[in-house]
């Protein structure tokens, strides 16, 4: 298993699994499971990038894991990745232990010409 999902009251983590999903990735698996209100998501795990460095390529069935996890994620969130009322994601970077300022966050994935139409429409605003 190299993704790991967390949404609603439900987790496949726990936050004392640092080594295997980072800080940030553990972190947000136990505070979904305390109930506290923690958006849902999903994780890599830390082994995707031991295999890449081990083989110089991703594991042949991250895609499909990763893919799941989205679909799973549309459905927690009612919107579609890509679509007219669309998903947008954040990809954030972790470690086992915090390197503020050593890697960047993608904010906005899925926003394109096609979504921002919608996200028009939702807002009424085209300024927004």
């Amino acid at each position: 298993m190299w993704v790991f999902r967390f949404g609603p009251g439900k987790a496949q983590a726990t936050e004392d699994q640092k080594e295997l999903l980072g800080g940030k990735g553990a972190n947000l698996q136990g505070m979904t499971l305390l109930g506290l209100p923690v958006p849902p998501g999903f994780t890599l795990s830390t082994e995707v990038c031991r295999f890449f460095y081990a083989h110089q390529k991703y594991p042949e069935d991250l895609l499909r894991e990763v893919l799941e996890a989205l679909k799973q994620l549309e459905s927690w969130m009612g919107r579609t990745f890509g679509g007219s009322d669309p998903l947008l994601v954040s990809v954030r970077s972790g470690a086992r232990v915090s390197m503020p300022g050593m890697m960047d966050t993608v904010l906005n994935l899925g926003l394109n010409d096609f979504t921002v139409e919608g996200l028009i429409r939702q807002s009424g605003d085209a300024r927004f």
